[in-house]
Formats: structure tokens, sequence, C-alpha cells
């Protein structure tokens, strides 16, 4: 991990667009929308983005390039660079045209918006691993989820002593149902890996209409994206986002329970003191991917279940 670079000041970055702008001098504010640190609105119509160490300038290079690539297939904006380059030895920016929405933590979803979300995960998939590859997304191995549920069970038997979740909900999510949702062979797909609240724009209609942050997406497990859904926009609408877009009920049923066994251990470590963030967000986002859904109640986990 490399050191992070000491945060750039308000002149910093005046004098950054200064020089990628000189006839504008629009106005210029730290982005706080959403949970946002990173980036600072430039006018209306752009946003800067600034790498704070090395590791995250390789990340953010890359991005530019994997944008270009996903842009044509997931039918939703995705940010366009109009300059980059660095802000410090070996930092990296990226001056991008704003997109218009507010993020998915403050506003609903419709049924039209899932069918968007459908609509990303097909347009994922249309980008082949080996076009992702090339552009220099890694390769990341599927989680093990039994390992996940063991770590889950005892987050939930810590919060259930707070009063901050009934334990007894784990109790049908056994470790043979946590095998029988094991990744199958040669199902790695491009996978965004950040489909959280604040990387959905939705507009007052509950329509998707942009992602965000493509800087850690991985050639990887599917059900990663369906578990960021699920805790963004409730297990629910993203389980039948995931449907619509082709997949069945392995993936969906994974996603949902790496989104709940998540969402056990961040609170659990911010309720120990262990992991920053907002409490009612965390609670927000438990009880979203804690949302029930029809696919669970019809389906059986039974050992040597095909």
């Amino acid at each position: 991990m490399t050191q992070a670079a000491t945060p750039p000041t308000a002149d910093t970055v005046r004098r950054l667009i200064r020089s990628l702008l000189p006839e504008s001098g629009p106005d210029v504010r730290p982005v706080t929308e959403c949970g946002d640190h990173s980036s600072w609105w430039v006018g209306s119509r752009h946003v800067l983005r600034l790498a704070p160490d090395r590791d995250a300038s390789v990340r953010l290079r890359r991005e530019l390039r994997l944008r270009d690539a996903v842009r044509p297939h997931v039918g939703l904006a995705v940010p366009v660079s109009i300059a980059h380059g660095e802000w410090g030895p070996g930092l990296g920016y990226t001056l991008d045209t704003r997109l218009h929405g507010v993020c998915a933590e403050e506003q609903d979803i419709s049924a039209v918006g899932e069918a968007d979300l459908a609509g990303l995960l097909t347009g994922l998939r249309e980008v082949t691993v080996r076009q992702a590859e090339v552009l220099g997304v890694p390769r990341v191995a599927p989680r093990n989820l039994d390992t996940l549920r063991t770590a889950a069970l005892r987050a939930a038997e810590r919060l259930a002593e707070s009063d901050e979740f009934e334990a007894a909900g784990l109790s049908h999510f056994t470790a043979p149902a946590a095998r029988q949702l094991a990744t199958q062979p040669g199902g790695a797909v491009l996978v965004h890996h950040g489909l959280r609240g604040e990387h959905l724009l939705v507009s007052p209609e509950g329509r998707v209409r942009g992602v965000l942050d493509w800087s850690g997406a991985v050639v990887g497990d599917p059900a990663e994206d369906i578990a960021g859904l699920a805790v963004a926009v409730g297990a629910p609408a993203a389980v039948r986002a995931a449907t619509l877009a082709g997949y069945g009920a392995r993936p969906c049923l994974r996603g949902l329970w790496l989104a709940r066994c998540d969402t056990l251990l961040r609170l659990t470590a911010h309720t120990e003191g262990v992991a920053p963030g907002p409490l009612p967000l965390l609670q927000e986002q438990l009880g979203r991917a804690w949302e029930a859904i029809l696919l669970e109640r019809v389906t059986e986990f039974r050992e040597g279940a095909p």
C-alpha cells in the first residue's frame, strides 16, 4: 500500500483548474454529497477527481480506458474525461463531465429504474473478459461464502447483544446452503465492484441515469454487483434487476447473502469502533439487504442438491 499524499487544498485545486479552464474561472467546492470527500465540483458542468496516492492513480488511469470500453454497452451515462494528468508527483487527476441526478441513497428507484440496472448488468457481460484484462482490469477470485457466513454469524451474535439485529435471521443460511451457492467454473465477468448508492445517479422519476467511479472494477464474480445493488436499492429490486439481466437463482441468492453478511460485518465493525461511517446509513443498508425476496421463500437448500 502506498502512503497517501497531503490532501490538496482549495488553492491547489483552483490553480489546477485555472490551468485547465483558463477562461472560465468557475466556482470550485468539495463534493460532500453521498459521502464523497475526494472530488471537487467545478462550476455546474464538471467534477475534478484527485487520486490520493500512487495506487489510486494507477486505478484512475485504468478507469479512463475502461469507461470508454463500457460506454457503448451499459445503456447509462458514464463520465467523460475532458482532461487528465498529474496534480502532484505520480498522483493522477481527471476532469470529468458532470452527470446529473442524486445518489441512490437519497432517491428510490422505480420499476423502470430496475430495468435500467438490468441493462447495466447485461452490458457489463458484453465487455469480454479478454478485453477487460487487456485494459489492465485485474482478475479476482470469488469469495468463500461459507467463510463469510461464519464471520457473519459471530457478528450477528454481537449485534444481537445490543439489540441491533435478530441473530435468528441467519439460522436458515446453513453451511450446505453456502456450499450450494459457490460460484461455477467459467462464470467470471467484468464487475463494477462498487455499485454503492453514492455511485448510482437517479432522476426524480426513479430512473437510473448514470454510474460513477469505475476505478474498482475487476474480472470476477457477478454476484458482487448483485450484492452491491441489494445494499444500495434493496434486495427485491436488486434480484429483479439481475433476473431481468438473465441471471438465475444461484447468482441472485449468492449476491443476496454476500450483501447480508457484508452489512452485518460493517455494522459490527462500526459499533466496536473499528470502522468509520455514519451509523444511520449502515443501519439503513443492513435493512435493505435483509428485505425478504420471493426467490428465497421458494428455494429449498438440501445437502447434495444440484
